[in-house]
């Protein structure tokens, strides 16, 4: 482990520290260049700008650009660490994006008083950009500035560790039922944990099929009931009307476990009191809920994904973001909506089906061969394929639902 940690302070550090840095798309080596580059050539596009500024799209790089926006209090599993300790990551989602949707992002870290101080000031700068990738924004409060920047801003903003969570975790569970041989609308679901990416999974799951009577969500006081006194407006969605008050309590008989939540939660003794051919979905990170050789060990018929790249069925963000932007930007996409949420879900679930290329096993050295299965619910990160069905499946939502400005579809080259 210590050898992992210099290895990655090395490659954040050398050769010049950081992980981004800004190119030029134009020509600047005359004078002549530095003209139409700058004064007095730059005043053209200004005027043009100012007369429509929809022209921003024509003469700025407004339309391929994401800032990826925190205040660092959820930064990764280490909790409220402050904006500037929350930089690497931000830096690290820029990297990804650039990476896998060819997408310029800027990494900015918020300091502030109050949520509405942080709102004020994205929705203040929120012109510049052609999206705003929320991130690493703690529970209760991330559920609030989402909605209110959604209302305030012209540009699609997603919160990606609710909604890139939510969409790659109900295509995950969407195939990992059907290869259990279950309907999503009769599966019972066991959810620990009740933040930000716990709620928008459920959300999506219901979304997706899933019987919200069905579903049985636990924060650290247990079962999230209807009896209780104490919950905000968001666990209130998932107050049961049962009973039931404890994780055992729940568990017996359940089609599906998702964590969300910290590692060593569940064990043995509750993954047996599962029903046959249980799901579980265990992405609390570097430490799941249950380590996937205990589960194995204790139920020869389960699906089992995690958080972790070592583990097969990762569920792991980077399958959505990039694309679900890249999508909504080609299209310039108002606001990301559910039906564009949904039509990913379908796309990345779909993928996986698919026979997988020679360069996808190539990129895992590890994995002899990968195939629709217990072991292969999702697709794998660098599966080009991604890119272009999911854009697509994304704009062509963003078109039939009306909250497209281009209506025509782009052409992606599978």
């Amino acid at each position: 482990m210590s050898d992992i940690r210099q290895q990655a302070l090395d490659y954040h550090e050398f050769p010049v520290p950081g992980k981004t840095a800004v190119c030029l798309t134009k020509p600047a080596e005359t004078s002549h260049d530095l003209a139409l580059a700058y004064s007095p050539g730059v005043a053209e596009p200004v005027r043009e700008i100012a007369a429509n500024p929809d022209n921003a799209y024509r003469y700025t790089n407004k339309g391929n650009t994401v800032a990826v926006i925190t205040n660092g209090t959820a930064i990764l599993g280490l909790g409220n660490l402050g904006p500037l300790a929350s930089k690497p990551v931000m830096e690290g989602k820029a990297l990804l994006f650039k990476h896998f949707a060819n997408i310029d992002s800027t990494d900015i870290e918020v300091t502030h008083n109050t949520p509405e101080e942080f709102i004020n000031t994205v929705a203040a700068i929120a012109g510049t950009f052609g999206g705003i990738n929320l991130e690493d924004i703690k529970a209760p409060e991330c559920f609030v500035i989402e909605r209110e920047l959604i209302e305030r801003c012209n540009v699609p903003v997603f919160h990606d560790d609710q909604h890139g969570t939510a969409i790659v975790t109900a295509a995950g569970m969407i195939n990992a039922l059907e290869i259990q041989g279950k309907l999503i609308s009769d599966a019972t679901f066991v959810c620990m944990g009740a933040g930000a990416a716990a709620i928008a999974c459920m959300t999506m799951l219901v979304k997706c099929g899933a019987n919200r009577a069905n579903i049985y969500m636990l924060d650290t006081k247990g079962v999230i009931h209807a009896g209780r006194t104490d919950l905000n407006e968001y666990k209130a969605l998932f107050a049961n009307d049962t009973d039931k008050r404890t994780l055992q309590d729940v568990i017996k008989g359940a089609d599906v476990f998702l964590g969300l939540s910290g590692p060593n939660v569940i064990g043995a003794e509750e993954v047996a009191m599962m029903a046959d051919k249980p799901v579980i979905f265990a992405c609390s990170n570097p430490d799941p809920e249950i380590k996937p050789e205990l589960a194995h060990a204790t139920r020869s018929d389960l699906i089992m994904g995690t958080g972790r790249s070592d583990y097969p069925n990762q569920v792991n963000n980077v399958l959505c973001f990039p694309f679900i932007f890249r999508g909504a930007l080609d299209v310039r996409a108002s606001c990301i909506n559910d039906e564009m949420k949904v039509a990913a879900v379908h796309a990345i679930a779909a993928l996986a089906k698919e026979e997988v290329p020679a360069s996808v096993l190539k990129a895992y050295p590890k994995v002899s061969s990968l195939s629709f299965g217990p072991e292969y619910v999702l697709p794998k990160p660098m599966d080009p394929r991604l890119l272009p069905r999911v854009a697509r499946a994304v704009a062509q939502a963003a078109i039939d639902s009306g909250v497209a400005a281009i209506t025509t579809l782009p052409q992606y080259a599978d």
